[in-house]
């Protein structure tokens, strides 16, 4: 790496994988075949495009996620791409215009031809694989910088800056990416409101989030964190561990009776489903856990002790007597 005249940082390439002169393409062999993927339980076919363009190398399986995952435009139009060539095309275009925009290829206008070869060998020998947003939105006019996985949502304990945050959210969304939301400032539904009443508590949140997630771009996109000690402050978390097995559970009662909980209809009743809600502890509270003791449950805002339980209850909660009191 060298320096710019304006001491910014640029790239210095050379070439690796490619040679001057032969176009990365040309160093595969290409064929057309059927992608298609059908539901394993009636054998019918959920998704199907045929003619898809991959190197004769790939597997069946890659050739079925590109199609379904990667390729732009609706199925059936002419809108719609057929080639992984067109995919990386897209990609590495981009990628290699925005380094010539930020100028990171000011030594020599080779190092972005060099960039865009070696970026192209890379992906069709299936060496490197983009991100879901950056392969599916890349060049986007609706999404033109969307090639970050994931975006960590600051946490909030008011009302109105979790609820401004919205679009912004759904901005996220709308180009593939996950969203990880922390709950480590919510407040428990123990403490008060400043204007009345008591806080609806994080898990309040999580509901809201799992049952947004079921209607996005990509299934079960959205995580939660929150803390069960930090700061030496915690919240109420008995339901947070519980209510995901008290679902779970409920899932499983449902399918002995006959619904169909392979992610069908009647599946959308179960909550917590499409977002991975996790709590952070401390080696304190698993000690804690070991030695069957107890453990405070302290109020985000004012530090008091709310309840004092035993921690074996929180990771084995009672679930029907934990639920609702976070």
């Amino acid at each position: 790496m060298t320096l710019a005249p304006e001491s910014r940082p640029v790239l210095v390439l050379r070439r690796h994988f490619t040679t001057e002169g032969i176009h990365p393409y040309d160093t595969v062999i290409w064929e057309k075949r059927d992608a298609r993927i059908s539901n394993w339980k009636t054998g019918e076919v959920a998704f199907e495009q045929l003619g898809v363009e991959v190197p004769s190398t790939w597997s069946v399986n890659a050739t079925n996620i590109l199609a379904q995952k990667y390729f732009r435009g609706n199925p059936g139009t002419p809108e719609r791409e057929s080639s992984l060539k067109t995919v990386a095309d897209r990609v590495v275009d981009t990628i290699t215009a925005w380094g010539r925009e930020g100028g990171y290829f000011t030594v020599s206008e080779d190092e972005a031809q060099i960039c865009s070869d070696e970026l192209k060998y890379l992906i069709i020998h299936q060496r490197v694989r983009s991100t879901h947003p950056s392969g599916s939105t890349s060049a986007s006019r609706a999404c033109p910088s969307k090639h970050s996985a994931c975006f960590i949502w600051p946490s909030t304990t008011r009302w109105t800056q979790f609820s401004t945050g919205t679009s912004r959210k759904a901005s996220i969304f709308k180009g593939g990416s996950v969203l990880v939301s922390t709950f480590r400032r919510s407040r428990s539904s123990y403490e008060l409101l400043k204007g009345g009443g008591t806080a609806s508590g994080p898990v309040s949140f999580m509901r809201g989030a799992d049952s947004s997630a079921r209607h996005r771009r990509r299934r079960k996109d959205t995580s939660g964190c929150q803390d069960g000690h930090a700061r030496r402050r915690s919240f109420p978390i008995e339901s947070s561990s519980g209510a995901r097995p008290l679902k779970e559970r409920k899932a499983r009662v449902l399918g002995d009776a006959g619904f169909d909980m392979d992610d069908g209809a009647d599946s959308h009743s179960i909550q917590y489903q499409n977002a991975n809600n996790s709590i952070r502890v401390t080696d304190e509270f698993m000690e804690a856990v070991e030695a069957d003791g107890d453990w405070k449950l302290i109020a985000r805002t004012t530090g008091d002790v709310v309840r004092v339980v035993k921690a074996r209850e929180l990771i084995t909660p009672d679930l029907p007597g934990q639920l609702g009191m976070c």
